[in-house]
């Protein structure tokens, strides 16, 4: 947009009275501001920076497969959702588990609702009578 201003300038003959300017606003700045959700695969540790690294924009919601690393070594796993947790809590965003095999992670945009598990009704101890 800018550019083409600056290029309709130039590209303007020279019969202007000199009193003609273009105005350009540096300070605003275009950019897709459209919320994104990625699918992260956590096969080793290092994995987990490219999650962070998307957390951090500010548009994206995380959505990160941790079967792999799971299976293949939970203490690296245990390490990476800790890092995961503390960067969510950072940038003042929220993380969940999903099933035993997902973790969903948002910036502070985003919120996920959490459900509290019905507890078991305690039974009474003359039931058995």
């Amino acid at each position: 947009m800018v550019f083409e201003k600056i290029k309709k300038a130039f590209s303007m003959s020279g019969g202007g009275d000199g009193d003609e300017y273009i105005e350009i606003d540096l300070t605003k700045e275009e950019k897709d501001h459209k919320v994104m959700v990625k699918l992260f695969t956590l096969k080793q540790y290092e994995d987990i920076n490219d999650v962070l690294n998307a957390l951090r924009e500010g548009y994206t919601i995380t959505i990160v497969d941790i079967k792999t690393l799971k299976q293949k070594d939970p203490i690296e796993l245990k390490r990476a959702i800790s890092k995961l947790k503390k960067t969510t809590d950072a940038l003042e965003g929220t993380i969940a588990g999903f099933g035993e095999n997902l973790v969903i992670a948002t910036p502070s945009f985003a919120r996920i609702q959490k459900v509290d598990k019905p507890k078991p009704e305690p039974k009474d101890k003359f039931d058995d009578y």
